[in-house]
């Protein structure tokens, strides 16, 4: 099984439309709860990193910011473009994320990934052509799950358990402090990483990491 087979399973049962508009635009996994679109800033013009059925970039456009979303799974992609391609200034592309930072030649005002495609990517690949894809006073954020304590780096799973076809899955996981030595590393001005907690502080949090080029 390719890692776009494993992807398009996750658009099987989308939320409905009317759903997506009336939970908005959040970072963390409780809907309604923590910081929303004001960590962009006041873009013009964002990509957004594993966008899957792209709820939260048709957000961002139904205000009148020009939005790409990017995806591996062809399926989100089309349940992407079903549900919001209509909209002014809203594109969807099915590509690997790291392919595309590399190969497109725009600029934009925020680079961000809700729960997306740069947690399941090595940092030190992605870090340094998300950079070049900002703009000078641009603005990168995203959000995962927080690493379990003492286990950080690239973190293997198998995406059909222990019985199905063969998947490996990798995921990075750093604390807040790692995450920001790698992002000043290539060139970020202002890192700013924090777990927020769940609405009941026993469940897991969120990590949210914003970085600023200037």
């Amino acid at each position: 099984m390719s890692l776009e087979t494993y992807w398009n399973r996750y658009a099987e049962n989308p939320i409905t439309i009317e759903e997506s508009m009336g939970n908005g635009f959040g970072w963390t996994q409780y809907p309604g709860h923590g910081p929303g679109e004001e960590l962009l800033g006041q873009p013009t013009r964002v990509l957004e990193l594993g966008c899957g059925t792209g709820d939260s970039l048709a957000h961002l456009t139904r205000k009148g910011i020009e939005g790409v979303g990017v995806d591996l799974s062809s399926r989100q992609v089309e349940y992407a473009k079903e549900r919001w391609g209509h909209q002014p200034g809203t594109r969807f592309v099915c590509a690997d994320a790291l392919e595309f930072l590399t190969d497109a030649p725009d600029e934009f005002d925020a680079v961000y990934s809700n729960w997306g495609a740069l947690w399941f990517s090595d940092p030190r690949a992605w870090a340094p052509a998300v950079r070049a894809r900002l703009t000078d006073r641009g603005l990168l954020v995203f959000s995962c799950a927080p690493p379990v304590e003492g286990c950080y780096g690239a973190q293997g799973m198998y995406g059909n358990g222990f019985r199905g076809e063969v998947t490996p899955v990798l995921r990075w996981a750093y604390p807040p402090e790692t995450w920001q030595e790698i992002l000043h590393e290539v060139g970020f001005a202002e890192v700013y990483a924090k777990i927020f907690e769940a609405p009941d502080p026993r469940n897991l949090g969120t990590l949210i990491v914003q970085a600023h080029v200037m």
